[in-house]
């Protein structure tokens, strides 16, 4: 699964062809013992959470009643981002298992080389969940609720990809899930009804930058029958996320209007707009390498939203 719901994975050149296992830095300094379990969760490829997190940022700091208050949720979510994308991971290669191994990107991943035994993963993913909940009873009890809803569309991403052509909508409204559990925090009652254009957004969003990722595996998709927007959108993959992304912006603009008015947010928004619109120029669908350079970027187009909304409230 991708951005797996990332699981927004790494890609590395080998002697041999493309492989998503590349570990570096501290992470490879770590006992051998525990490399699988790091690439099993993704841990050294933080774009993942960041994916994961950043919707329920603009939340916190466009509506938090103090700094303090934004500061401690973005950082409590950021914990559970990071557990759940693993969550996520974890679940994905399990059900892929076998899809995995006969993919040149993701053959050495430790489930679909044999690395790992299923039982294993089974007892890190539930260590992993522990952690999550850890992070879930920190949080008010009506987000409890909200947050176990979630769990339906973690488990149905990786079996959508096998039935339907549009699996990344499915991932679109896991990966905003923040956007709910934030608002269970700061409300706890029913929210706005802008707040709902914001995860209505954020979904086209997932499924523009999530079909970005998609272009890595299209010949290989074709190959074992796995869907995507991508494969279905064929030689309209830059007008098809061209048209997700500017939905986003229509109805970011539309929810956050109509909960905050005008203000410093605007300029954020329009900062963002622009670099999406910088990804489309830069995507190249026939070199999957650039497809994942433009893919990470969204990191960094989160965070100008982010820095956009907290400027405009507590400037």
């Amino acid at each position: 699964m991708p951005a797996d719901p990332d699981e927004m994975t790494g890609r590395t050149e080998t002697a041999s062809g493309h492989s998503d296992i590349q570990l570096a830095g501290l992470w490879a300094r770590l006992p051998v013992s525990t490399h699988p379990y790091i690439t099993l969760a993704r841990l050294d490829r933080p774009i993942g959470w960041w994916l994961l997190v950043l919707p329920g940022w603009w939340i916190f700091a466009a509506f938090s009643p103090g700094w303090q208050t934004a500061i401690w949720y973005m950082a409590l979510f950021t914990v559970g981002a990071v557990a759940m994308r693993a969550v996520g991971c974890v679940i994905n290669d399990l059900w892929d298992r076998d899809i995995d191994a006969q993919i040149e990107r993701t053959r050495a991943r430790p489930l679909a080389s044999g690395q790992l035994s299923v039982a294993a993963a089974f007892i890190f993913l539930m260590c992993l969940s522990g952690l999550g909940l850890l992070v879930l009873l920190q949080l008010p009890v009506i987000c409890w609720g909200v947050g176990v809803a979630a769990l339906p569309l973690v488990i149905l991403y990786p079996l959508a990809k096998r039935f339907t052509d549009w699996p990344q909508i499915v991932l679109g409204f896991t990966f905003s899930w923040a956007i709910p559990m934030a608002v269970a925090v700061l409300w706890q009652s029913w929210p706005p009804a802008g707040l709902w254009l914001i995860y209505a957004g954020c979904v086209c969003w997932v499924v523009g930058y999530d079909t970005i990722y998609a272009v890595q595996d299209m010949p290989d998709d074709r190959l074992t029958g796995v869907r995507s927007s991508a494969l279905a959108l064929g030689r309209y993959i830059r007008w098809g996320v061209s048209l997700f992304y500017l939905a986003a912006i229509a109805f970011w603009t539309a929810g956050f209007w109509g909960v905050l008015g005008p203000g410093l947010w605007l300029g954020g928004l329009g900062l963002m707009g622009c670099h999406l619109v910088w990804q489309i120029y830069q995507l190249k669908t026939d070199d999957p390498a650039s497809a994942l350079q433009v893919f990470k970027s969204n990191r960094n187009a989160g965070l100008i939203l982010s820095a956009g909304l907290f400027l405009n409230t507590f400037l």
